[in-house]
Order: C-alpha cells, then structure tokens, then sequence
C-alpha cells in the first residue's frame, strides 16, 4: 500500500510542476511559448541514468565510471534546464515572471523525477525495473 501512496503522490508532483510551466506560458500577460522547450530536459535527464543502471552491476561497492557518467550527464541536463529560461528571459524572448514559473515548475519535476528513482530504484519486489 505505501507504493500506491507513493506513485500517487509523484503524479501529484508532476501534475503541479506542469501546472506552474503551463502557467508560465500561456498567462495572458507572458502569452509565450518559448518555455515548453523544457520539456525535452524533462524526457531526457533519467535516461543516462537508466542506462547506467543496466549496464552496471551493483554488487561492486566501489565507484564505476560508466555510473559516474550517467550522473554527469544528468546534472548537465538538469542545469541545462534551469539555464535556458534564464537565457530566453534575458535575451526577452519571456518576461522574469514567466522564467520564475518556470523555474519553479523545474524544481518540482526534477524533485519528482529524483523521488520516483528513490522510491522505485531499489531492486527489491516493487520496483520499476518491472515496468
């Protein structure tokens, strides 16, 4: 029961990210839809890792590269998506109001996407490996 609890309120999250960059975009007052670009960082940034954790094995206790450069390339992804609303609102491509939306839509998917790999990345019988 605590997975369903769990996968419910990951959907919660994701739905109010979504909700503050639909917000940033289609407000009468921004009216611009230069922001929705996120949503390809969005797609990407669990595939490194994805990709890593089947490529590795987990029994070595000791650090991997291939895992190392699974998590640098995320956090490249990850940064890459707060930075490309602050460079449209600095070229004024968006208005600042529209950017903080934005950003705080960021906040809340990543945050859900790092507790969706906490919650289902254990290799245990209620994982997402399964799905």
């Amino acid at each position: 029961m605590a997975g369903i609890k769990a996968l419910i309120s990951l959907s919660f999250g994701g739905a109010i990210g979504l909700m503050f960059l639909m917000l940033g975009c289609a407000l009468p007052q921004y009216n611009q839809y230069w922001p929705l670009f996120v949503l390809f960082f969005y797609i990407l940034s669990p595939i490194p890792y994805c990709i890593a954790r089947r490529l590795v094995d987990d029994t070595d206790a000791t650090s991997n590269a291939c895992k190392e450069l699974a998590i640098f390339l995320t956090t490249g992804i990850v940064v890459s998506a707060f930075g490309l609303p602050i460079v449209f609102a600095r070229a004024e491509l968006i208005f600042w109001g529209a950017c903080a939306l934005v950003l705080t839509g960021n906040t809340v998917i990543f945050a859900t996407i790092l507790g969706f790999f906490l919650v289902f990345g254990s290799n245990d019988d209620f994982s997402w490996q399964q799905w």
